[in-house]
């Protein structure tokens, strides 16, 4: 009895030593289990920072914040959306520029948009099926009038846009990512026999358009190019001067419906993605409810596409409707298709509010739900096109094809940002910033690197605290800058 007394006031005093430790060692993986230290990369305006890894900070002990402070709040213990990818369209004035540029200067752009190591690591790709308006000219890929698609050929992009895919394929290996667009059927299969000025898919060429699509995806694939998916039609509420083609819901609802989900099903495309709307912020919530809510439909859209052209009427962009549609379908997959600044003018090359635009945009769409983000042209002339109708407009990178120059606008390194350190597979996590003058959105890569990105549009340097889990980090921004902390 004597022994067995013993042992088991010795055991429970191990299990009180043991219990303690546990407690001691558990507080000590709080304090020190996020990261030793931030690694902090900034862009900010008037001064030499442009994606530069300006210092690390280490973490301490969190303690609690007050209402005085700035905060911006990390839970990476919660995670949303994984991430398809972050990349820009290869139009075909972009491949034009590109073959005009010298053959260093043609690496050196690579380089910069699809290396993650010497540039900004762009993994998604967005072309054009038949022309738009960044195209010297309006063409289609088949004869005029063959319903049969009998003349079908892309020889038209051989020229200067597949090459250019190639060289990014393989910059980007494995993680390459690439989805079509079309700006308008052939004129014949319009009401207003015509590529551009709106007008509307006439319903008996319904089926010879879905047939159009397989040919164009078996046509690239048939190059070595992977197709991922497609979306219906670019903008499809926008009467342009430039190609472009109407579908009310209802319409793009049944091509969807009855046309080209079955069609893609029968040519033996059915695993590729299919993105409707691809239009603006502020009609999105009513193309969404019209086909995620049709059964036969919804199984053949993987998600909808949405541009920020609504701010041309100068009101604040639709965030909140990206978040509606992500609440009201969340099997639903939500990218954001296209976006540039408009009205190029050379002297607002450097004009920092443009890359401000990006980084207030992506970081409310990622926040909203957006799986991913793809800018428009990678690539415009000193002109800002070509442009067959004149709409001229700005890139991340312009190239003068007189002197071979390449020059890199701010919001190149605003999306950099995002697309060098958040890669494909990552998942946002739970994050938000205690006062309105500081935006913030976080990722978890797979490696297990967390990523925050941190945005001031204010006029003042900013001091905030970094807080995840129970650690912090002290950090400051300046005024018109934006931060990646990788930790």
């Amino acid at each position: 009895m004597k022994t067995s007394s013993i042992a088991i006031l010795l055991s429970l005093l191990s299990v009180s030593v043991f219990s303690q430790t546990v407690v001691n060692v558990s507080d000590k993986q709080i304090f020190q289990g996020v990261a030793k230290n931030v690694t902090i990369y900034s862009s900010a305006n008037n001064t030499n920072e442009r994606l530069t890894e300006t210092k690390k900070i280490d973490f301490t002990k969190a303690t609690q914040p007050v209402e005085t402070e700035f905060s911006v709040f990390v839970n990476p213990h919660k995670t949303f959306q994984s991430i398809l990818g972050i990349g820009g369209a290869i139009t075909d004035a972009s491949a034009e520029t590109y073959a005009k540029l010298p053959a260093e200067k043609k690496q050196e752009l690579i380089n910069a948009y699809y290396d993650k190591t010497k540039g900004i690591g762009y993994t998604l790709v967005r072309t054009n099926i038949n022309s738009c308006d960044f195209s010297s000219e309006s063409y289609s890929y088949i004869a005029d009038g063959d319903k049969d698609l009998k003349t079908f050929s892309i020889n038209h992009d051989k020229t200067f846009r597949i090459p250019m895919i190639r060289q990014a394929m393989k910059a980007v290996g494995s993680q390459f990512v690439l989805y079509a667009s079309p700006w308008s059927p052939p004129a014949f299969m319009k009401d207003n026999n015509n590529m551009l000025l709106g007008g509307k898919l006439m319903p008996q060429f319904y089926n010879a358009w879905a047939n159009y699509f397989t040919r164009f995806i078996k046509a690239y694939e048939s190059e070595g190019i992977p197709v991922w998916g497609i979306s219906i039609q670019n903008e499809t509420m926008a009467k342009q001067k430039w190609e472009s083609c109407i579908y009310t819901a209802e319409e793009e609802r049944d091509f969807l419906k009855y046309h080209l989900g079955p069609v893609m099903n029968e040519q033996g495309l059915g695993d590729k993605k299919i993105i409707v709307w691809d239009h603006n912020r502020d009609l999105m919530n009513q193309r969404a409810n019209t086909i995620f809510e049709d059964s036969i439909a919804s199984k053949y859209a993987w998600g909808i596409g949405f541009h920020w052209y609504e701010t041309w009427a100068g009101g604040d962009p639709m965030f909140a409707n990206v978040a509606k549609v992500h609440e009201a379908y969340p099997t639903k997959n939500i990218l954001f298709t296209e976006g540039c600044v408009e009205s190029f003018t050379p002297s607002k090359y450097q004009f920092w509010r443009n890359g401000e635009r990006y980084g207030r945009s992506m970081i409310n769409d990622f926040n909203n739900g957006a799986v991913g983000w793809t800018d428009w042209n990678i690539l415009l002339d000193e002109k800002g096109g070509p442009n067959h109708v004149g709409n001229f407009c700005f890139a991340p990178i312009h190239a003068n094809t007189k002197t071979g120059q390449l020059i890199y606008t701010p919001s190149y390194y605003y999306i950099g940002h995002f697309s060098k350190f958040v890669r494909p597979n990552a998942k946002r996590v739970s994050t938000a910033s205690s006062r309105s003058q500081l935006l913030s959105v976080s990722f978890i890569n797979e490696d297990g690197k967390l990523v925050t990105i941190v945005m001031n549009e204010s006029n003042k340097s900013v001091t905030y605290n970094l807080i995840v889990d129970a650690s912090e980090a002290k950090i400051t921004i300046l005024p018109h800058a934006i931060q990646t902390l990788l930790y």
